[in-house]
Parts: structure tokens; C-alpha cells; sequence
């Protein structure tokens, strides 16, 4: 009773909030408010492993991926379709230096060798009453929860139920359930998931604070809650204040803790303060924490053991190539940002940061340590007939001490991403 809480204190905070206005009476029609995107992606990460026996691996691949978003029908109520169509090719990265799990770009047949070539399809029907979406199909959502990752060549999915509804202005309630998990690097719709299903809201108190709340059940695997805030306070007409609290609770199903060897519960939050001068220049120091009997668990699939509940849902502050989310761990965080456009360099940007944990607890230590240092350099070209071209080129050193090899692995990460993304119509 307690965990639903968080969650009824938004609606009741929300009741007197006015009433938005309704998308669906604005709607221009099925194909008037329709269309087509295009994103070229040339991707390619590389890890070099520092520890003993551990085979280096890297994976590069150029992919084209079409989304059709339809508009909706007029009327009371509105419908529509939305696709997606998703191809890669692999350039690089074969047998013996593909199957990475933090990689992911293509299934390995049982050969051991990686697919040369991958195609995917999806798409999702839609209805739409005042501004409340319900939709069936495939589906990528983007919530502390369960978020879909895109961050490597292709997306990963889910199949199912999705609720959106904005009724009451600055109030975003989400709730879903899936059946099924596309893997990026595969085009079977059978990750192994049977069933996950969520709900949660965000709200918007004022323009300088909001608060989230969601949950969610993984069958046989996992229970959750997040709740999650973020106030910003000016301080002058160039300088702002910005805290931002993240956290989850979870409780491992017992059979699936008995088959890790672990515990069931963990505890794992981050807040951080970030200092914004100029809107050019961020510093930001971080603390984060994980208590309970086990580390905090997310995403992989679950044929392989994994959560099965999104390649990205850890809205950690300490998470980079790391997510500092071994049992017991504390860490802390400083990090700098800049924005060179407001420097004379538009379009580029540059991000530092160094992470450091110690307390982990395995199987041989009740203090093993990590350390990263993460730098990424950005360029996303302004104007110009290559307008929104983005390069990111990323760099990570992360160094695991000896007695923490059971909760992770340290070395050398490059990643390099280069999207050029297009309207069709």
C-alpha cells in the first residue's frame, strides 16, 4: 500500500489542474497531419577488455531506418497507423569479435558468426479520444520503467498495449502491457518475455518542479517502482540551479534471485546538482547509492537470463559505460559540459566526466572499486544542404579492481556514430 503512495499523491496534487485542450479536435486528418522520416546510421563501438582471457570485442554497421507516423482521423474519436522499417549491414565485426551484450549490433548464428545482414519490421494501430492514445502493436516507450534502447544501430521494441493520456495540463499518465521484446540485433519478435506491464505519471507542478512515479511487474521476474524529481532554481538571468533525484526499488520473483545466486531486494537512487551558466557551460556533481542484497538488475533478454524490461532503463546520474549499480556501491560524480555554439562553434558540443565507486560486495570482497572517465565530442551541422548531420565520436576508460571481476569488467571503449536523419514528407 505504502509503494502506491507517491503516485496518488500526484492525482490528488493534479485534481484542481486545468484542463488541456484537445488534440483530437485540432486534427487535420489520417494523412494531413502524416509523415515519413529517414535515419542513416553508421555506427561502430569497440572495447578492449583489460582483463586476463577477456577477447576483445567491436562490431561496425551502416543502417537505414523509415518511421511512419500517420495523423488521425476526424471525428470524436480518431485513428491511425504507425510503421517502422529497419535495415543493417555489417562492415565489420565477425566471427569471434561480435556478441558483445553491451554491443548488440548483430545476432551471432550458432556458428558463432555474426548476422551479415539484418531487416525488421513494425508497425502499431492507434485511436485517439481528446488526448488520451491507446494503441496495439509495436511499440517503443521511452519511461524510467521500461525504456526501449536506441542508442546502438537498430531499435529495440516491445509488442503490446500502450495508454498516453494528457487530459489534465502538465499531468502524463502512461500505463501498458507487453507480451513480447524485439532485440536489437535480431528480427524474432521472442526474446523469451511473457509479460511485463507497467503505469506511472509524470506531473508538472510548476514551470521549476516535477515529480514521477511509475511501476512495473516483469512475470516471474521482477517487480519495481521509480520515483523521480527534478526542481530548477534561477539564479540569475544567466545562472540556474538544477537538482534532479532518481530513484528504484526492486524485488527479485525468488526463483529467478535463486538462479542468479543472489538476493531479491535492492534500493538504488542518484541525486544530482548541476549548475548551468551562460545555457553554454554545465557542472555537475553527482552521488549515487545502491543498498540491499543484490545490485540493481535491468534490461538484457530473457532467453539469456536478463530482466527482459529495456536495454536503457536505468535514469541513473552515474551511468556511462558503467552504471555503478553493483550491490552495496556508492559513488560519486563530477562532470563538465559545454555547448560551443554559444562560443563561436555551432553545432559542437563537448562532455567530461569522472565517476569513481567503491563498497561493492561480491563474492570475493565487501569493498571492491571502479573508476571511469567518459569524454564525448559532438557536431551536429546547423544549416546547409547536410543540415542535422550528427557525428559523436565517445571515449571511456573504465578500470575494475580485481575482486569486483564477478560484477563487471574494465577497459578501453570507443564509440563512433554518425546519423543523418530526413524528413520524406
Amino acid at each position: 500500500m505504502k509503494k502506491s503512495l507517491p503516485f496518488a499523491a500526484l492525482l490528488v496534487l493534479s485534481a484542481n489542474a486545468a484542463a488541456a485542450d484537445s488534440g483530437q479536435q485540432t486534427s487535420n486528418g489520417f494523412l494531413e497531419d502524416s509523415n515519413l522520416d529517414v535515419l542513416l546510421k553508421n555506427a561502430y563501438i569497440k572495447r578492449d577488455y583489460k582483463d586476463v582471457g577477456v577477447r576483445d570485442r567491436d562490431e561496425w554497421g551502416q543502417a537505414i531506418i523509415a518511421t511512419y507516423n500517420s495523423g488521425f482521423t476526424q471525428g470524436p474519436v480518431g485513428f491511425g497507423v504507425d510503421g517502422i522499417a529497419q535495415y543493417a549491414v555489417r562492415l565489420d565485426g565477425g566471427r569471434g569479435r561480435s556478441g558483445a551484450g553491451g554491443i548488440d549490433f548483430f545476432a551471432q548464428d550458432q556458428d558463432g558468426k555474426a548476422k551479415s545482414d539484418l531487416a525488421k519490421f513494425g508497425a502499431r494501430a492507434k485511436m485517439r479520444f481528446s488526448n488520451t492514445v491507446l494503441s496495439y502493436g509495436n511499440q517503443r516507450p521511452a519511461l524510467p520503467i521500461v525504456t526501449a534502447d536506441e542508442s546502438r544501430l537498430l531499435y529495440e521494441s516491445f509488442t503490446g498495449f500502450m495508454l498516453d493520456s494528457q487530459e489534465l495540463r502538465g499531468l502524463d499518465i502512461s500505463a501498458g502491457y507487453f507480451t513480447a521484446e524485439q532485440q536489437k540485433s535480431d528480427d524474432s519478435h521472442d526474446s523469451g518475455l511473457n509479460s511485463l506491464a507497467f503505469a506511472g505519471a509524470r506531473y508538472a507542478f510548476n514551470n521549476q518542479f516535477n515529480a514521477a512515479f511509475y511501476a512495473s511487474s516483469v512475470q516471474d521476474v521482477q517487480n519495481k517502482q521509480y520515483l523521480g524529481m527534478t526542481f530548477t532554481q534561477p539564479l540569475t538571468n544567466d545562472q540556474k540551479l538544477i537538482l534532479d533525484f532518481n530513484g528504484y526499488n526492486s524485488r527479485l520473483d525468488q526463483s529467478y534471485a535463486d538462479s542468479l545466486n543472489t538476493g531479491r531486494s535492492n534500493t538504488i537512487w542518484s541525486l544530482a546538482a548541476s549548475y548551468v551558466l551562460w545555457d553554454i557551460h554545465t557542472f555537475k556533481i553527482a552521488w549515487q547509492q545502491s543498498s540491499g542484497s543484490t545490485g540493481y538488475h535491468y534490461g538484457g533478454y530473457r532467453k539469456n537470463g536478463g530482466i527482459g524490461d529495456g536495454g536503457n532503463t536505468i535514469w541513473l546520474a552515474n551511468s556511462y559505460w558503467s552504471d555503478f549499480n553493483g550491490e552495496d556501491e556508492r559513488s560519486w560524480q563530477v562532470a563538465y559540459s559545454v555547448d560551443l555554439s554559444g562560443l563561436g562553434a555551432p553545432g559542437l558540443s563537448y562532455d567530461v566526466a569522472y565517476v569513481r565507486g567503491d563498497n561493492i560486495k561480491t563474492s570475493a570482497s565487501s569493498n571492491g572499486h571502479e573508476h571511469e572517465f567518459f569524454n564525448q565530442v559532438q557536431y551536429k551541422v546547423p544549416n546547409g544542404i547536410a543540415k542535422n548531420l550528427k557525428l559523436k565520436l565517445r571515449y571511456s576508460v573504465l578500470r575494475v579492481s580485481s575482486d569486483a571481476a564477478d560484477y563487471n569488467i574494465g577497459g578501453n571503449e570507443i564509440r563512433v556514430f554518425v546519423e543523418y536523419p530526413f524528413s520524406v514528407m
